[in-house]
């Protein structure tokens, strides 16, 4: 074995106790990761879901104008007059 590969087996016996001593260090640093993460995704449905009943309203309100102004009405000849 010459010296690198013994230098390269060295390296990875210390992480490996590092991983093995830190273990739960980063099982808990994970879970707020997580977390976020979840919120995160959550915070993107219900902002989709925001714009999703922004874009209803709006039509609702476009439909609504086109009916006052009359013109609708009269092309779809809902309107008696």
């Amino acid at each position: 074995m010459d010296t690198k590969e013994k230098h390269i087996r060295e390296n990875e016996s210390v992480e490996k106790r590092e991983r093995e001593l830190h273990g739960n260090d980063m099982i808990a640093e994970s879970m707020p990761a997580e977390g976020r993460e979840r919120k995160r995704n959550d915070t993107r449905k219900s902002n989709k879901l925001w714009i999703w009943f922004g874009v209803l309203v709006l039509i609702a309100i476009l439909l609504y104008w086109i009916f006052s102004i009359g013109i609708f009405g009269d092309l779809t000849a809902s309107f008696n007059g």
